[in-house]
């Protein structure tokens, strides 16, 4: 009996060890508990974030709610025309001399640091950007608050984890704690959090990097629900499908949403390109941008900051018909001008007023023609909210969560479904990837066509070359002409150029002297290099 107690005991031990092992090697323990400082530190971020926009918004409108409309009818109209041009003055002048990328950063940025190691958040620009933010919010732009508390999260993440010195695997964790507890806090949504930092920042479901995640977002909204109370965003009556002969009219609506989120994209991508070649000083941009958010107010106080009051409205069939449908036009237009001028801010909540708006539009437009069959337009204004959204992110899953606990409409689940699968499939057809993929693209960074293609464009020549000893001379270039490799070119570049060649190394020069050699490529080195990130990134989406 000792016997096959012991080789129990044995077996045990050989079962369980090895996996203790890799535990402990990639340091689980610690990014546990790391994930309680982050959760915590995203939650007091989150909540810091929007006590500033409520700061920056007391001088000129007297409140401190998000009743931005309603108070901007009662203010001056040179208050509501000049604000978000005085708030402007101030962005551009700290962006031009306080912020090295001359821009706040958003969520594409956290993308960026997830994909590339070599690109990092600091605390610096994380802070900056979350006051450029609060700042344009706070005096009227018209842009979202959960990118930039997306961002701050993440920063504060980061941060901890160069202070910890974490394994790579374990950084791109914290930083999906980060994401999912800024998420959490700021939504009161920590499982519409978590998703979202699986589904839009890490772009894979990763087993180890769940239990901190959920860690995190658990705490960012038990803080968040101490302070800001316990219940959703958008308090809504209790909305019911009618009947299930309107499921056309919701794959319509689907199919309508995903028209805004093309158009909504477009123009933001458009106004952005204009922008660019304009030649205008970078103080005076935020200037003229805010002037114009601040005439269009004027007609459209509705477009102002982020718009919750108007979106609350729209949920609860409080808006005509006509100013819903013009507030779509309005709302896109102000956006694309706040983020084109370098103000702060995101694009969640923009994509959030432009689904309610359009859902409720449509509502009433099938209530007209179908009276007795028709739900209230409020519930296609909460489907479109979702449809819209999930399209412009590209997040379908955790947007549908988000907008199943901002209003705890769970009862909408197959019509909400429907909507945001259809909205989302339409917007793949044209665009081809989310907004954020967008802005990463126009930097050369491309993610959306797996981890081959991402490693291939975005390791570079200098990461695998051997630099010349010292004392070693420079070996001559035989002509002007012969094969050569640039210290800046694409990991693609290379295994390119050694195919063509047939070499199986080749010098490297640097663009300024294209004559010098400063080190060898060898082409094994670059296959080394290759293998070794894709195997790094199936096993991270894998363990």
């Amino acid at each position: 009996m000792s016997g096959l107690l012991r080789s129990g005991l044995s077996l045990m031990v050989g079962w369980i060890s090895p996996n203790l092992r890799v535990f402990l090697g990639s340091r689980q323990p610690t990014v546990w508990v790391a994930a309680v400082a982050v959760g915590i530190a995203a939650a007091i971020g989150a909540i810091v974030f929007r006590l500033a926009i409520a700061v920056f918004q007391l001088p000129w409108l007297g409140t401190m709610t998000e009743q931005v409309a309603t108070a901007a009818r009662a203010a001056p109209w040179w208050m509501v025309l000049l604000a978000p041009a005085a708030g402007g003055l101030v962005v551009g002048l700290f962006l031009e001399y306080l912020m090295p990328g001359k821009r706040a950063e958003v969520v594409a940025d956290v993308i960026e640091a997830r994909a590339l190691p070599s690109h990092q958040l600091t605390l610096r620009i994380g802070l900056g950007s979350a006051f450029v933010s609060a700042l344009s919010l706070g005096t009227g732009a018209s842009a979202g608050r959960e990118g930039p508390v997306v961002h701050l999260g993440a920063s504060l993440a980061a941060a901890l984890t160069r202070l910890l010195n974490l394994p790579m695997a374990a950084r791109r964790t914290l930083l999906g704690c980060g994401v999912a507890a800024a998420i959490s806090a700021s939504f009161n949504a920590p499982i519409a959090g978590v998703l979202f930092a699986h589904e839009v920042i890490l772009g894979h479901f990763s087993p180890t990097a769940f239990v901190p995640i959920v860690i995190a977002s658990t705490v960012a909204a038990v803080i968040s629900r101490g302070w800001f109370g316990d219940f959703p965003a958008f308090v809504v009556p209790q909305y019911q499908v009618t009947s299930y002969w309107e499921v056309p009219a919701f794959a319509l609506l689907g199919l309508t949403c995903g028209l805004v989120a093309i158009l909504f994209q477009f123009g933001l991508i458009g106004t952005d390109w204009v922008a660019r070649r304009i030649p205008i000083p970078l103080i005076v941009r935020p200037v003229i941008g805010g002037l114009a958010i601040g005439a269009m107010a004027l007609v459209f106080p509705e477009i102002l900051g982020v718009g919750y009051e108007a979106t609350d409205q729209a949920l609860k069939h409080q808006l005509p018909l006509t100013l819903m449908l013009m507030l779509i036009v309005a709302k896109a237009s102000a956006t694309a001008i706040t983020l084109a001028s370098r103000f702060g801010g995101g694009i969640f909540s923009p994509s959030l007023y432009l689904g309610a708006m359009t859902g409720g539009a449509f509502g009433l437009i099938a209530a007209s023609l179908f009276p007795d069959m028709a739900s209230s337009h409020g519930l296609y204004a909460i489907l479109g909210m979702g449809a819209v959204a999930g399209a412009v992110l590209g997040a379908p899953i955790s947007t549908t969560l988000i907008v199943f606990e901002l209003t705890g409409g769970y009862a909408l689940s197959i019509a909400l479904l429907l909507t945001v699968a259809i909205a989302n499939g339409f917007n793949k057809a044209v665009h081809g990837r989310s907004f954020f993929h967008w802005q990463l693209e126009s930097r050369g960074l491309f993610l959306s066509e797996g981890a081959h293609r991402r490693i291939v464009r975005n390791v570079r020549v200098s990461d695998f070359m051997r630099s010349l000893d010292n004392e070693e001379e420079p070996p001559p270039l035989e002509s002007d002409d012969a094969p050569r490799l640039m210290v800046d070119d694409i990991l693609e570049v290379a295994l390119r150029r050694f195919d063509e060649t047939g070499q199986p190394r080749l010098p490297v020069v640097s663009r300024t002297d294209p004559a010098k050699v400063t080190g060898w490529a060898h082409q094994i080195d670059a296959l080394e290099r290759f293998s070794k990130e894709l195997v790094e990134a199936n096993v991270e989406e894998h363990r």
